[in-house]
């Protein structure tokens, strides 16, 4: 009914009917009891607000399975306090940033729910990997940049290879059918990743034949000059895929009315938008605070453990940190909902190639470390043969377990390439 000072907005109007319309209204008389509640107020509220913090722990960390593991973060930073040893630091890192990923990514999506699908749309593409994006910058500002190049390389192959691989296998074993998406879709999506892999190219061609105008220079402004050009065709990518959701939505509530079946396919928010922007903050923090561990215990770590730097980078990193989305895809394509499944996996490599590598290199120049497009020929001919593989697989809109387990298996290759792979320009720096 709502209320007013703690008093029913049914009881004044109760108590007006009984007094004169002519009578002023400091002479309307409050009951005592009442007059306590106004009193009681401020512990009211207080007690609103534990609550409502209560309720938002409760929806935000404790409705997630996945957040038993969220321990693993203090634990790596006492276990760089009280044990010698980067290895297990590293693994405690790398666990903790785990829950916390995958709840930044539900965060966003709560907060999508007020602010309209443009504004979300960007929300997406700017959290969507912005562990990814933290990892990165933080290893920036130490001077990784192969480290940096490698971990955003391995989580392209991943999403490409192992979580579109493992989400077609189950759903055909699940389905026991050929399932169908959207192709044309598809079609834009590799678009974008084969001018994603041009601009990754085209500088270490550059620099493999020798024919730079400026021996390392040239690749440097090549690789800026192309950054700048791909962050401009991500933002139009983006405005091209909300218009176009946005005439479909458009056509559809013509079609069907707006009626209470179209209502209420929109899913309501489960936190409060301010929730959502207080939850974005501390999970990022956190997040930031792991990274620096995780990237100052990476040569620790391969050293105790005897395994290459490019293979953590490539493939461990990659597996661990997207392993939400990797159960989120095989979720979608076990319910049959295939298109949700390569709006997970493809969409993620979009982001990764056409923005957080771009960016990346932008930010490099900002601070000084000059982060190039050249991955080196073995990369980028690793990524240059998934990509013309995932879109020679998908051109006829149609994928079963055959497909998945073809997927699968070339990504077994590439893990394996990997780990007997010498990268001597990081043995070099």
């Amino acid at each position: 009914m709502g209320s007013f000072n703690g008093i029913s907005m049914l009881q004044l109007e109760d108590k007006d009917l009984l007094m004169s319309p002519s009578a002023p209204i400091s002479k309307r008389k409050i009951p005592f009891e009442e007059d306590s509640q106004i009193g009681d107020l401020g512990k009211f509220s207080l007690h609103n607000v534990k609550s409502k913090m209560r309720s938002s722990i409760r929806v935000v960390i404790l409705s997630a399975k996945i957040s038993l593991l969220m321990p693993f973060g203090p634990m790596a930073i006492l276990a760089d306090k009280l044990f010698d040893s980067h290895g297990l630091v590293f693994l405690f890192s790398l666990l903790g940033i785990l829950p916390l990923a995958e709840r930044l990514g539900y965060t966003t999506e709560q907060l999508s729910c007020f602010t309209g699908p443009t504004v979300g749309g960007l929300l997406s593409a700017t959290f969507g990997n912005a562990t990814e994006l933290i990892i990165s910058i933080r290893a920036l500002k130490t001077g990784m940049v192969r480290v940096v190049q490698q971990s955003l390389l391995g989580s392209i192959l991943s999403n490409l290879l192992l979580v579109l691989g493992c989400a077609f296998f189950a759903g055909g074993i699940v389905i026991k059918r050929e399932q169908s998406f959207n192709n044309a879709d598809a079609s834009v999506d590799f678009g974008l990743l084969l001018m994603a892999v041009m601009g990754l190219l085209f500088p270490a061609v550059l620099h493999s034949t020798e024919t730079e105008l400026e021996y390392g220079e040239s690749q440097l402004s090549l690789s800026r000059f192309t950054s700048c050009i791909m962050l401009m065709g991500y933002g139009s990518y983006i405005v091209f895929q909300l218009k176009r959701q946005n005439n479909l939505r458009a056509s559809t509530d013509e079609e069907k009315g707006l009626n209470e079946e179209s209502l209420d396919d929109v899913e309501a928010p489960e936190i409060s938008m301010r929730e959502s922007i207080i939850w974005l903050f501390i999970l990022t923090a956190w997040i930031s605070i792991l990274s620096d561990y995780l990237v100052n215990t990476i040569e620790g770590a391969s050293r105790e453990s005897k395994m290459p730097i490019a293979f953590i980078s490539v493939i461990l990193l990659p597996v661990v940190g997207n392993a939400a989305e990797h159960a989120g895809a095989v979720m979608f394509a076990v319910k049959d909902k295939l298109d949700i499944s390569l709006g997970v996996a493809v969409g993620s490599s979009i982001q990764i190639s056409m923005f957080v590598i771009p960016l990346c290199v932008v930010v490099g120049w900002k601070i000084g470390c000059p982060m190039n497009l050249n991955f080196e020929l073995f990369e980028t001919c690793s990524l240059f043969m998934t990509v013309i593989l995932v879109a020679f697989l998908l051109h006829n809109g149609t994928s079963n377990c055959l497909k998945g387990l073809m997927l699968i298996f070339c990504y077994m290759i590439v893990a394996a390439s990997f780990f007997l792979h010498d990268d001597y320009i990081l043995i070099e720096n």
